[in-house]
This record gives C-alpha cells, structure tokens and sequence, in this order.
C-alpha cells in the first residue's frame, strides 16, 4: 500500500498527530474507516490490473475479473463516501466540498449504470446484456459505466485518491452529527 501522508509510522499519536495523518476522523470516525478500505481496496485493484495486464500475449482473466469485480464494489462505496460528505457540506471548507463534488459527478457517470442499470441521470435503460467492462490493454485498464460513455478506472481511482487525501484538518469545520 502506498504511503499517501508521507508519516512514519507512530506507535502512541497524539490527537493531532491522527487527525493530521487521518482528517476525515474529526467528522467520522466510521467514515474514516470506511475511506480506508476504499483506499486499501484501489490499490488492490491496482496491483490485480497491473498484474493481469502483464503479459499482453498471456492476459491473466482472472486477475482481471478480479479486479473488475472488486471495482464495481469500490465504485458504489466511493460514491456513497463521497454522497456523504457532499450532504454534510457545511462541516467542510467550501474549496474541499467544490472537489468533492466534481469527484461526485465522475463517479455518478459509472454508478448509475453500474448499480442502477440505467443511464446518468436518465430514466433510460442501460444494455443488460453486456460486459462489465472493457478493457484497455495497453493502459491496463478497465472502462467502466455506460458502454456508451465509458470512463477509465484508474482515473476514476486516482482522483478519488488525490480528492480525499487532500483534505486537511482544516477543512474540516465540524462533526457529522453536527451537520443535521
């Protein structure tokens, strides 16, 4: 797993040690949590792709649907983490909650087909008698969502990572259950 922080590992943190390494702790415990499987879970996904996609001659499927499965599940925890945060914007920074919700609408674009079979934002049914997704082999990629308006994984990965670890202690103004 990648060090997303840059800290070296502390065995007794202080308070503000953990909310600087973690910020999300000082709105939820839970959701920090949550946000740490999803993180742990991209790298898998990561690490399956790459290795599925190594050999071009001699693809490894298995790794590969692996990878896709684990995915489409990520994908609905990211979205869901992120609805979350997106509904509770007065417990952030509004320059955190503007990347939030760019992140919202790039994860929309796969979790609508993917979990509701239909398309974004449109009472249209999605191809139910499709694959999961396509994949991009030189790239080692999965593209996801609609097959008509398919989005990379691996951006989709990358920029829920980069969105959610650049969250600061500071943009995080008070706790969930302040937000009702």
């Amino acid at each position: 797993m990648k060090d997303r922080r840059n800290f070296k590992v502390l065995f007794n943190p202080t308070q503000d040690q953990r909310l600087e390494r973690e910020p999300l702790l000082a709105f939820s415990f839970y959701l920090s949590g949550k946000n740490n499987i999803l993180l742990s879970l991209s790298d898998t996904i990561i690490e399956q792709l790459d290795e599925g996609f190594s050999d071009r001659k001699n693809l490894n499927i298995n790794l590969i649907g692996e990878a896709s499965s684990s995915f489409w599940f990520w994908s609905l925890g990211a979205y869901e983490v992120v609805r979350t945060i997106s509904q509770a914007k007065d417990c952030f920074s509004t320059t955190f909650i503007d990347k939030i919700n760019t992140l919202k609408k790039q994860l929309s674009i796969v979790r609508m087909p993917s979990a509701k079979m239909e398309e974004q934002g449109r009472k249209k049914p999605v191809n139910s008698n499709r694959s999961p997704d396509d994949w991009e082999i030189n790239s080692k990629d999965l593209l996801v969502g609609s097959p008509d308006n398919p989005i990379s994984a691996r951006y989709l990965i990358e920029l829920y990572d980069q969105t959610l670890c650049s969250l600061t202690p500071t943009d995080v103004i008070k706790r969930h259950e302040e937000s009702y």
